[in-house]
């Protein structure tokens, strides 16, 4: 299947509030999207809203064509959340911790077929089998791509994944990303890393006051370039 996202004049509004104010977006398999903007700006609904968390005051979220609405599993199975900060179990190693969080999605995997999502998702061999109490915040974030791997998810859904990771993490992640995207996932991103945005996305939005303002192709811009146009935006 071709995995798609995509949203429909999508709003959510809090008690007169307007939180997310009429999105329009389609993307398809292979395609990453970076979401910049101002915490409170849209970026965390958005997510949530495709996610099911909560519910659209107007419009739709809709994945590989399919409404997403809060408690329905529809469209559960084709996605996967990787949070700014992984919730893992701290002592389970890496192993456990993927297989743990594979049967809860349904998937029974051999110890050989843990350790491949676990290698492709750029985490070191000598880690599979050491506690996550002792992992770094880049480690916990390839656990979590494992997990998306194993589920066998065509979308996945980031929410500030590079913050607090050092250079060379940040550097790993955005070649995991890659990828995933040349396997023909959808990667979303929420983020304040314009640069990493830069490097990983291949389109870029920024949002303001629960608006998208801006869409930009990242081959039409550089990274100064969108710094300014972000300064200037918010």
């Amino acid at each position: 299947m071709n995995s798609t996202l995509e949203a429909v004049h999508l709003t959510k509004r809090y008690n007169g509030h307007t939180a997310l104010n009429d999105l329009n977006l389609s993307l398809k398999g292979g395609d990453i999207f970076c979401l910049l903007g101002q915490n409170g700006a849209g970026k965390t609904t958005t997510i949530n809203l495709f996610l099911g968390f909560i519910a659209a005051t107007e419009g739709k979220a809709l994945i590989n064509g399919i409404e997403v609405k809060p408690g329905s599993t529809n469209t559960r199975e084709f996605i996967a959340y990787i949070p700014e900060v992984v919730q893992l179990y701290g002592n389970l190693n890496g192993l456990e911790n993927l297989d743990f969080f594979s049967r809860l999605a349904g998937f029974k995997y051999s110890s050989a077929e843990l350790e491949h999502f676990l290698s492709t998702s750029g985490l070191q061999k000598e880690a599979h089998k050491r506690k996550l109490s002792t992992y770094s915040k880049g480690m916990r974030q390839k656990v979590g791509i494992a997990i998306a791997l194993a589920k066998k998810a065509g979308v996945i859904l980031m929410d500030e994944p590079t913050s607090g990771l050092d250079p060379r993490a940040s550097a790993e992640f955005t070649a995991i990303c890659k990828q995933l995207a040349a396997e023909g996932k959808i990667i979303f991103m929420a983020t304040h890393d314009i640069f990493n945005a830069v490097e990983v996305g291949a389109v870029i939005g920024i949002m303001k006051q629960g608006s998208l303002v801006h869409t930009v192709s990242t081959g039409n811009i550089t990274a100064n370039e969108l710094q300014q146009l972000y300064l200037e935006t918010i």
